[in-house]
């Protein structure tokens, strides 16, 4: 069985990425061979904010955003009939997704290279990059 982490902001590149990978499934054996686990990560607030905010409302904030980033491309994999899991992960991004990507063992990161607006785009060329360099397995970059 191979195993495909895509991580996803909810722009367009990130989307193109999971677009990509259902065309591609065949490719990875038969399409009931292949495990997709999606993820988003939400950068933690600052310790500042903890004295205003309860921790209960700081998780269900990055639970919405979260959610509401990784709908499109549920939507993309539930049309195509494929079956993934989704991972909800609040941490240092490229970090994040290279810890989950080698604990669960997976054999490929798929993801764009541009994130949401302009100048996301810039943190986000960097998380790519950042990734790339912390990355022990292979990682398939889409425009």
């Amino acid at each position: 069985m191979k195993r495909v982490l895509l991580p996803i902001d909810g722009s367009e590149c990130a989307l193109r990425g999971v677009a990509l990978l259902i065309s591609k499934r065949a490719l990875y054996l038969s399409p009931d061979d292949l495990e997709i686990h999606l993820v988003n990560v939400q950068a933690p607030f600052s310790h500042d904010v903890s004295r205003f905010v309860s921790h209960e409302q700081t998780a269900a904030f990055h639970r919405e955003q979260s959610e509401q980033a990784l709908r499109g491309a549920c939507a993309l994999l539930d049309a195509a009939g494929a079956r993934y899991v989704c991972h909800l992960e609040v941490g240092k991004v490229a970090e994040v997704i290279t810890g989950l990507a080698k604990s669960l063992r997976c054999d490929q990161i798929v993801m764009g290279t541009h994130g949401r607006g302009a100048l996301k785009e810039l943190l986000l060329g960097s998380i790519t990059l950042k990734v790339l360099q912390l990355s022990d397995i292979p990682v398939l970059l889409v425009k």
